[in-house]
């Protein structure tokens, strides 16, 4: 059964905070042999990467029995966010070493693991194991501490999963876990460790190996064979983002001091302006109504430029402002782009066609670290911290308006992930456990 008909809901689903929009992530798949017509959510915040889906009657409040559908523990930590293709979920996970900040073990045993679920139950379907390529980033509290060495969250093309274990390489595996080819990107390490997720291109597989080997590259989706290579990416964790503008496709990738957008097939840079000022960046590009929003830097600076132009674009940045977050990335609901500082509580809503900020006010409680992008649905923003819970905002350029901060009892461990949507379900992973949120 071709799932075009899922994909194009999953489409659909993500014009809510969307209206309008003319520019869009772009992900060319069709999801064969998967039952039923689930919404998708596939890739670093979903199969668009905007972080934003339709959906109705979802919860703002939940704890360890109200509005869990189902939880379901997980074979160890990570803070990559669940990718959901038709009846499954599937994400990644590590142990064997830094489970314990106390007691972090020997790295001769870490392993990192590919789970899937059921979507329906959160049984465990089968789980992949994949021992480290060695020496691997060294653990240090308060450095690699903070995510982990399972942070870049799968894509898929629907027949083949994509995933990223930084120096152990790139895997395509089947939907089953079964590994059809593995591909080394390079030995370089960093005390951040890596982060960046792989993004499908048609029959092109992007990965940005920054921390690996400085490059970002283009493999044949199929064979892994490498079509193309770009150098000089330094100190990099953001994701490309795919869009389409003036009839192509573009990928653009947020770099320290430079905001670039290359031609996916080829690597060819397609234009550029001066990006967020910093020798490193973290946040991923979004892009709605003909615009590429992006922030980045410790300086907190956010930047507005039209996709699909050519050479040097610093003449039609369509503005630029000091605020905005070093870490997680910015999320666009009808017309307006919002955010969480990632250490000092403030949330923020911008006028995405001026700049102007609506409101800038800080959380109440204090959420501690956010490293985690907000998700929108639903006239909500869904913003989880280290380990002050879920915050819950109403997408209300207006005025801040704190809906509920949602805490587990029984779950204190870290929570890095966006959050997933689907089926008017959310799914929040932790790295205890994973948990399908929704009204019964």
């Amino acid at each position: 059964m071709t799932r075009v008909p899922a994909l194009l809901s999953s489409f659909r689903s993500a014009r809510a905070c969307f209206f309008g929009l003319s520019l869009v992530a772009w992900l060319p798949v069709a999801f064969p042999n998967q039952a039923g017509a689930a919404e998708d959510w596939v890739g670093f915040r979903g199969g668009q990467q905007f972080g934003a889906a339709e959906a109705t009657d979802l919860p703002a409040e939940w704890d360890d029995q109200q509005n869990i559908v189902w939880k379901q523990d997980l074979p160890g930590p990570g803070t990559s966010c669940p990718t959901l293709i038709g009846p499954r979920v599937y994400l990644t996970c590590y142990s064997g070493y830094a489970e314990d900040e106390n007691e972090p073990g020997d790295q001769e045993n870490l392993v990192r693991h590919i789970v899937c679920l059921d979507r329906a139950s959160g049984e465990i379907l089968w789980k992949k194991d994949f021992p480290a390529k060695l020496p691997e980033s060294q653990y240090r509290a308060g450095l690699d501490s903070m995510h982990g060495y399972a942070s870049s969250t799968l894509t898929s093309d629907g027949e083949r999963l994509y995933a990223f274990f930084g120096v152990s390489g790139a895997y395509c595996l089947d939907l089953e876990g079964n590994v059809i080819w593995n591909r080394d990107l390079g030995s370089g390490t960093h005390g951040w460790g890596s982060a960046t997720s792989p993004v499908v291109c048609g029959d092109i597989l992007m990965v940005n190996a920054s921390i690996e080997s400085k490059s970002l590259y283009g493999f044949d989706k199929m064979t892994g064979e490498e079509k193309w290579k770009v150098d000089g990416i330094r100190d990099c964790w953001a994701t490309p983002l795919l869009v389409e503008a003036n009839g192509r496709t573009e990928a653009v990738l947020n770099v320290p001091n430079r905001l670039t957008a290359y031609d996916p097939q080829t690597g060819d840079e397609l234009w550029f302006c001066d990006g967020c000022p910093d020798g490193y960046l973290c946040p991923s590009v979004i892009a709605a109504d003909g615009v590429v929003y992006v922030t980045g830097a410790r300086r907190n600076t956010t930047i507005a430029v039209p996709a699909g132009g050519s050479g040097d674009m610093n003449d039609q940045v369509l503005w630029r402002i000091e605020k905005g977050s070093n870490v997680n990335s910015l999320v666009y609901c009808d017309g307006y782009l919002y955010l969480t500082h990632d250490k000092n509580g403030v949330a923020y809503c911008f006028d995405a066609k001026t700049g102007d900020v609506k409101y800038e006010e800080r959380l109440r409680p204090r959420p501690g670290i956010v490293y985690a992008s907000a998700t929108a649905a639903d006239g909500k923003i869904y913003s989880s911290s280290r380990f002050d819970g879920t915050y819950v905002l109403a997408a209300n350029p207006e005025e801040m308006e704190l809906l509920s901060v949602n805490k587990f009892e029984s779950d204190d461990s870290r929570t890095n992930a966006a959050l997933a949507v689907g089926d008017n379900r959310l799914f929040l992973r932790t790295d205890k456990a994973i948990y399908c949120i929704g009204k019964e």
